[in-house]
């Protein structure tokens, strides 16, 4: 058994304490900015306009990530502490929310500019995974949206919540979101699926909302809300509606190809 006792707090640079969290978000767009210029881009036009569109996309994910929290997951709280939606150090992110968030930016910039807006999310979704890799071990590092209890030789104690060995839950997600999400898009990369706009955009929701939906049945739900229908937790049931969005794209999409 593994004793998860962390310090959420990376470093401090006198008074102001930088956090793991932060530093996953910081470190993942990054990687993604790099990448997508280097590798994923080959329009020259829109590798252009990506520095621009990366204000966008930090944005998009940052306000969309608080928003979905606050809407989805935890309303009565900031309606009776308004100022606290402000308060993004203290955590509260919401994933779907950041997705939501990354669609309107996207649609926006493309407009302004005259491009299609999954050229751009097509590029996001292919490099998505590092960041959803790096923000699942933060919350891990943070003791937060850990497992439910396990025998399991690899079982982790959150000290920082009780002392029952639980599913390393990020960790899971860690792998599956972050690594094989990542291999198995580069996949359908490599076959010519980023020569049709929309494709890889669907399968990113497709894969992403399958592993989030089985993998939330080893984790504990938030305590605010609970289980809902079906004894189902509201991150299932929004996957579920992003699964459903994912196959939509991709079978419209691949006829589009087709025609083609």
């Amino acid at each position: 058994m593994f004793i998860n006792n962390f310090d959420p707090v990376a470093f401090q640079i006198f008074s102001l304490e930088i956090r793991w969290y932060s530093l996953s978000y910081i470190i993942g767009i990054l990687i993604g900015w790099f990448l997508s210029k280097r590798i994923f881009i080959s329009n020259n036009e829109l590798r252009d306009k990506f520095d621009d569109y990366i204000t966008y996309l930090i944005l998009g994910i940052i306000i969309g990530g608080r928003l979905g929290y606050v809407f989805f997951y935890n309303f009565e709280y900031y309606m009776n502490n308004f100022s606290d939606i402000f308060k993004v150090w203290q955590g509260g992110m919401s994933f779907h929310g950041g997705l939501l968030g990354i669609i309107f930016v996207s649609i926006l910039f493309a407009k302004k500019n005259n491009h299609d807006p999954f050229k751009y999310l097509d590029v996001v979704a292919i490099v998505a995974p590092i960041g959803i890799f790096f923000g699942r071990i933060a919350n891990f590092i943070n003791s937060e949206l850990y497992g439910t209890e396990t025998n399991l030789p690899w079982g982790v104690k959150f000290l920082k919540i009780d002392n029952l060995s639980r599913h390393p839950s990020q960790i899971y997600e860690a792998i599956f979101e972050g690594i094989i999400l990542l291999f198995i898009l580069l996949y359908f990369r490599k076959k010519g699926f980023m020569k049709s706009p929309g494709i890889i955009s669907g399968l990113f929701l497709i894969f992403y909302s399958i592993f989030r939906f089985f993998l939330e049945f080893l984790r504990v739900p938030d305590e605010q809300l609970g289980y809902l229908f079906l004894n189902l937790t509201l991150g299932q049931m929004i996957s579920f509606i992003f699964l459903l969005i994912g196959i939509y794209l991709v079978i419209i999409k691949h006829d589009i190809k087709k025609e083609v």
